[in-house]
């Protein structure tokens, strides 16, 4: 199966994706931990275009993975999924591939992602040095609702709660 995990910056995704994945036995695709490997710091760009090719270079990994573990867990983590898209190439990949995919929608007050934000800035936690509360302003103005069935979870609630919600969904 594959699971996209939509929504902005802080919301929770990486949060919720990696308990999921240790849950499931799945594996974390992070769009921005293989941007760093791949590309040198002062070659990073943060564009649409390097994101598009990380992505195509997750869709890739996924395919090799589910040919050989068709049971395996996929989460897609490391971008909004603001676009349509982004995210219908991934269920194109899932759908080609014959396996399942999932969306999950990570959703939190504007502050609690200003302060998440704030924080994992000051504690050095994300790869990505673009993400800030201007970058969840923007992607929020710029957002595209999400047309395709999904689990919107608001992940202001306990995470047990909301992880339990999640995987009820994901094994559905």
């Amino acid at each position: 199966m594959i699971v996209i995990m939509a929504g902005l910056p802080g919301t929770g995704k990486s949060t919720l994706c990696r308990t999921l994945a240790e849950i499931t036995g799945g594996v974390v695709l992070e769009k921005d931990v293989i941007r760093a490997a791949l590309f040198p710091p002062e070659r990073v760009e943060y564009s649409a275009e390097q994101d598009d090719f990380c992505q195509d270079l997750m869709i890739r990994v996924a395919g090799y993975l589910l040919a050989k573990d068709s049971n395996v867990v996929i989460f897609f983590d490391g971008r909004t999924f603001s676009r349509r898209y982004q995210m219908q190439a991934v269920i194109d990949c899932a759908e080609g591939l014959r396996t399942p995919w999932r969306v999950i929608e990570c959703v939190c007050a504007e502050e609690t992602a200003r302060k998440r934000l704030v924080q994992d800035s000051a504690q050095g936690r994300h790869p990505a040095a673009n993400r800030s509360f201007a970058l969840y302003l923007r992607l929020k103005a710029e957002f595209e609702a999400i047309a395709f069935p999904k689990l919107v979870v608001d992940t202001e609630r306990a995470l047990e709660e909301y992880v339990t919600q999640a995987r009820e969904f994901i094994l559905a």
